[in-house]
């Protein structure tokens, strides 16, 4: 099991995250496409780095936009697993 990131360390695991947030015990962020289509495809490639890792976020796909939001549910909370995610979806293309 992943141990929990002490919540003190959040803001600094932040920074290298551009408009990641920590929103009631997730890290989420919504992404936006000039298509639904673009949206739909970056969810995949979400999946398929998701698949890679074995750590799997939730993904909402909207009209033209895509919120990732993530957690270790095993952990019962946020742990530097969730944080590596959400470097690794910063560096799909968009």
């Amino acid at each position: 099991m992943s141990k929990l990131v002490d919540e003190s360390k959040f803001e600094a695991l932040l920074e290298d995250l551009p408009g990641w947030q920590v929103n009631d015990g997730e890290l989420l962020k919504v992404f936006a496409f000039p298509s639904y289509l673009e949206g739909v495809d970056f969810a995949k490639r979400c999946g398929e780095v998701a698949e890679e890792m074995n750590h799997h976020p939730d993904l909402l796909i909207q009209w033209r936009k895509v919120r990732v939001s993530i957690v270790t549910h095993s952990a019962g909370g946020l742990t530097g697993l969730d944080f590596e995610y959400a470097g690794k979806v910063e560096g799909i293309d968009k």
